[in-house]
C-alpha cells in the first residue's frame, strides 16, 4: 500500500455542510488525520440533509455521509470554559485548522487569526467564505446558488431562452472546496521544518470565477462576453449535443483532422468542401446548418454504435449518461473510484447494501486512496478526547 502524501498531518475541522467538508474529505484521501469539530448535539448540518428520512432523523444523511468518511467526530462548544481548554488543546497541536463560517465569526468567538498563530505559531488557518474576509460583501450571507448567480454562471447557463439557469449540483461549493484544499498543501508543502503558519482566505466567488476558464478570459482579454449556448460549445463546431437514432450523443470535433473524420464516418465527405464548412470561424457562422446534416447523417445508428466508431478514431465521442450510469461504468469500476464501506452504527438506510462513496479521482502509484473509515456518528469520538489531546501534543513537538 503506497504511504498517503498527507500521513501525519493533523486536521482541525469546524467546518458544516458542503465546501469545508468537501475540502477537509480529500485532505482526509490523501492521508491527513482529521478531527471534526461539532457543536453537541447538533453536530453539522448536512447531518439533517438527504433524500432518505431515516437517515436525516438518525444525524447521517446522504449529504454527511457523502463526504465525511474517514474522519473523528468530537463535541465541543466553543462558547463553554471547559471546551475552549480542549479546544486550545487542539489548536495547539494541529497542522491546520479549517472553518467556514461568515467572516469574523470565529473571531468573535476569540479565535482570531492572530490568537491563533499565538496559540501555535506554525498553525495553517484556512478560512472559506463566499465572498472572502474583506470587501463590501464579506458580510453577507452566501450558499452555492447565491454565489452562481454573482459569478456569471448562471448567465451562460443555458440556452438563451432558458438561461439563467443553476447548474445541477453545487459547483461552488465544490470549487470553494477544492481550492481551499490545493491552498492548504501548498502552504503544507511551502512551510517547511519548524516554520511559520500562515492564514488562508479563500472566496467561493473568486474562486468560481476563476473556474470559468475561457468564459471569462474572453471578455478580460478581448471583450468579447459570453452568452448561453445551450448544449453547443461557443469556441468550436461541430462540438456539442447531437442526435443519434435513440438519444442523444456528445461530439467534440474541435480540430480540423477530427473534423475531416467525423465527415467521413457518418458518410458525409462532402462536408469538408462545402466552403460554410471548411474552416474553423467558417463552421461556427454555419454551426445550425452543419448540425442539421450531422443529426441527419447521425439517425442512421444508435448512439452507443457512434461512441465506438468515433472514439476509435480519434474523434471525441460519448452518449449522455444519468448519474447511477455513470457511476456504475465499467471505466469507474476499472479503476475503483467508488469505495464500499459499512454503514456507521445507528444508520438505517431505506435501501440495504454498503455504504458507497467516492474517491478523488486520482491513482497514486496504480492505488486509488478509499477512506479508511466510515462517516463518524456525532461525538462517536468525544471519550478519546484525551488521549488525542495527548497524541497532538506530542506530535506538535516533534521536529516538522
Amino acid at each position: 500500500m503506497h504511504e498517503r502524501p498527507l500521513s501525519g498531518v493533523r486536521v482541525l475541522d469546524l467546518t458544516n455542510v458542503l465546501a469545508g467538508p468537501y475540502c477537509s474529505y480529500h485532505l482526509m484521501l490523501l492521508g491527513a488525520e482529521v478531527v471534526k469539530v461539532e457543536l453537541p448535539g447538533q453536530g453539522d448540518l448536512a447531518r439533517r440533509l438527504g433524500p432518505d428520512p431515516a437517515l436525516n432523523s438518525a444525524g447521517l444523511g446522504a449529504s454527511f455521509l457523502a463526504q465525511n468518511a474517514g474522519k473523528k467526530s468530537i463535541e465541543l462548544d466553543l462558547k463553554d470554559a471547559a471546551d475552549r481548554e480542549s479546544f486550545a488543546g487542539l489548536v495547539a497541536g494541529a497542522d491546520v485548522l479549517l472553518e467556514n463560517f461568515r467572516a469574523g465569526v470565529l473571531g468573535r468567538l476569540g479565535y482570531d487569526p492572530q490568537r491563533l498563530r499565538a496559540m501555535n505559531p506554525g498553525l495553517i488557518y484556512c478560512a472559506i467564505t463566499g465572498f472572502g474576509q474583506a470587501g463590501p460583501m464579506s458580510q453577507a450571507p452566501a450558499y452555492d446558488q447565491i454565489i452562481q448567480g454573482l459569478s456569471g454562471m448562471m448567465s451562460i447557463t443555458g440556452t438563451p431562452e432558458s438561461a439563467p439557469l443553476r447548474v445541477g449540483f453545487p459547483i461552488c461549493d465544490t470549487v470553494g472546496g477544492l481550492t481551499a484544499a490545493l491552498a492548504i498543501c501548498a502552504a503544507l508543502a511551502g512551510r517547511g521544518p519548524g516554520g511559520p503558519g500562515c492564514f488562508l482566505d479563500v472566496s467561493m466567488l473568486e474562486a468560481s470565477v476563476s473556474a470559468m476558464g475561457w468564459a471569462v478570459s474572453n471578455y478580460l482579454v478581448s471583450g468579447v462576453a459570453p452568452e448561453p449556448t445551450g448544449d453547443q460549445n461557443a469556441t468550436a463546431a461541430p462540438s456539442g449535443t447531437f442526435d443519434a437514432a435513440d438519444g442523444p450523443l456528445n461530439i467534440a470535433a474541435n480540430r480540423q483532422e477530427q473534423f475531416e473524420t467525423l465527415c467521413r464516418l457518418i458518410g458525409r465527405p462532402g462536408l469538408c468542401t462545402d466552403p460554410r464548412f471548411a474552416g474553423r470561424e467558417s463552421r461556427k457562422e454555419h454551426r445550425d446548418a452543419l448540425n442539421r446534416e450531422i443529426n441527419e447523417a447521425l439517425a442512421a445508428r444508435p448512439a452507443a454504435d457512434w461512441e465506438r466508431i468515433l472514439a476509435a478514431a480519434g474523434v471525441p465521442a460519448a452518449r449522455i449518461l444519468t448519474v447511477p450510469q455513470a457511476v456504475g461504468s465499467a471505466q469507474a469500476a476499472g479503476r475503483g473510484f467508488i469505495s464500499e464501506l459499512p454503514f456507521p452504527e445507528g444508520a438505517a438506510p431505506a435501501a440495504a447494501g454498503p455504504l458507497r462513496v467516492t474517491g478523488n479521482g486520482v491513482l497514486f502509484d496504480g492505488e486509488q486512496f478509499a477512506p479508511p473509515a466510515p462517516p463518524p456518528a456525532l461525538g462517536e469520538h468525544n471519550a478519546d478526547l484525551p488521549g488525542l489531546l495527548t497524541r497532538w501534543r506530542a506530535a506538535a513537538g516533534a521536529p516538522r
